[in-house]
């Protein structure tokens, strides 16, 4: 495998191509670096690839390629051909065969795999978000979420967090206790990026006496008392009546529906 040369094709970034290749140039005897592996990314033009193929013959070298535009890709099998090279299609015998095997049309757009890519990361940058600012830890991811939930204990506001983060929104939130004053950035953010999460007295009281038993605890502390919770209810109202934000009532309704809400609305200011 001395001083041999692969051309590397591709109408995106041709990483793909230039790691199957080298996959396969690990199966010989010699070191990888005996092959020179030539990238030719973000080919658009027949031109371009008369030139590689060109170049090809000059050094009787293999032309790999990843073109998913089918013009481009049966244009460089043809020049190929016609002038002796070899070549490789490592992407669009396998693409041909799921469109046979599921029945459906591929989209036939380069890159798709780098904006899938892109998806994973945004999703992944949510959920670190929604950690780090949970539960009011740190006041300025108000600022910088894009969906701020606001309620008491037991609200689940976490969980939301960590739903909604899934679907690649920035969710930060707030608890509301009496003794505690709001922070300041809660009232200077758009209301439209708040959402209170309203339940009633007894719906809570049931939630967090089980709470208190999962923990071992006496669930006939404050934390569980009615009357303690009617408080807190009525300053959660009194806060929201301030931020003048959109309430949803989490009393008999699941994270994914409440989430779902969420979303609605959201979309509904874009």
């Amino acid at each position: 495998m001395n001083n041999r040369h692969v051309y590397v094709v591709s109408d995106s970034v041709g990483e793909t191509a230039e790691l199957v290749i080298k996959a396969a140039i690990s199966q010989f005897n010699g070191n990888a670096a005996d092959t020179k592996i030539k990238r030719i990314p973000y080919v658009e033009d027949l031109g371009t690839i008369k030139e590689v193929v060109a170049l090809a013959k000059l050094e009787q070298a293999i032309v790999c390629f990843t073109l998913v535009v089918p013009e481009l890709r049966q244009g460089l099998i043809e020049e190929a051909n016609s002038q002796g090279v070899v070549y490789y299609d490592i992407i669009g015998p396998l693409i041909d065969k799921m469109e046979s095997a599921y029945g459906i049309n591929a989209k036939y757009e380069p890159g798709r795999v780098r904006k899938l890519d892109e998806d994973y990361f945004k999703k992944v940058e949510a959920i670190e978000f929604a950690v780090k600012y949970d539960d009011g830890r740190d006041p300025r991811g108000i600022m910088k979420a894009d969906i701020i939930l606001v309620g008491v204990s037991r609200t689940s506001k976490t969980p939301l967090s960590q739903y909604l983060a899934h679907k690649r929104f920035k969710v930060a939130n707030v608890p509301i206790v009496p003794e505690v004053e709001p922070p300041e950035e809660l009232f200077k953010v758009s209301p439209k990026k708040c959402i209170g999460l309203k339940i009633s007295p007894d719906k809570l009281n049931d939630i967090r006496k089980e709470r208190l038993i999962s923990l071992g605890l006496n669930d006939k502390a404050i934390y569980a008392n009615i009357d303690r919770i009617k408080v807190e209810l009525e300053y959660f109202e009194k806060v929201i009546d301030k931020i003048g934000c959109q309430v949803i009532d989490v009393s008999n309704k699941a994270v994914e529906e409440t989430a779902n809400m969420i979303q609605n609305i959201m979309n509904g200011y874009n």
